[in-house]
């Protein structure tokens, strides 16, 4: 209820233009004490944004319900950030049905939602094509695709000149991403 409530408040403040939720993204790099997540020895590689989610469906169960709800009362896309490839976003997906069959099972409201997934690691980028067939729109997250593609994190002062947004090969799996998603006639939006 308190997700919901607060999804709904953000939605409602924009005046009609969909708000996008990006789905829980956190994980080692970014601990949430109540997780209890063991400590890994590459967090940046480990299990964060969807694979988190997956790995603990109950949450992102509750993430779902409260957005469908929020989508009931104003315009609302759900976004999966860190997926890698096809087979996670179709998980993904499939509990977002599990979402609407419950609330509908309940008599609750569950409003329509566009989807969307988070091309942030290369694997994302050079599998655009399968990706957007599944969803209503990418996104690409250029913070951590240049840290994936670089293999340079980007908080690491010793590793910033490697952190460069127009770097050859960054650009390359933009284009590829954009030029998918146009054969696909896909939306495809910068995070």
């Amino acid at each position: 209820d308190e997700q919901r409530a607060a999804y709904a408040a953000a939605a409602a403040a924009l005046g009609g233009r969909r708000l996008v939720l990006r789905t829980l993204d956190a994980g080692a790099d970014k601990p949430l004490p109540y997780l209890g997540q063991p400590a890994e020895e590459n967090p940046f590689l480990g299990v964060r944004g969807l694979r988190l989610s997956l790995a603990r469906p109950e949450l992102l169960l509750i993430q779902l319900r409260a957005a469908l709800q929020a989508a009931a009362q104003a315009p609302l896309g759900i976004m999966f950030p860190m997926v890698s490839e096809a087979g996670e976003l179709r998980e993904a997906l499939g509990l977002l049905d599990e979402a609407r069959r419950s609330l509908a099972d309940e008599g609750r409201g569950a409003g329509e939602v566009e989807v969307g997934a988070m091309v942030e690691v290369p694997a994302a980028a050079l599998a655009a094509a399968a990706l957007a067939a599944q969803v209503d729109f990418l996104s690409i997250g250029t913070n951590d695709l240049v840290q994936y593609t670089m293999a340079a994190e980007r908080g690491n002062a010793g590793l910033a000149r490697l952190s460069d947004p127009v770097h050859p090969a960054v650009l390359r799996l933009i284009a590829y991403t954009i030029k998918e998603c146009r054969r696909a006639r896909s939306p495809v939006s910068v995070c």
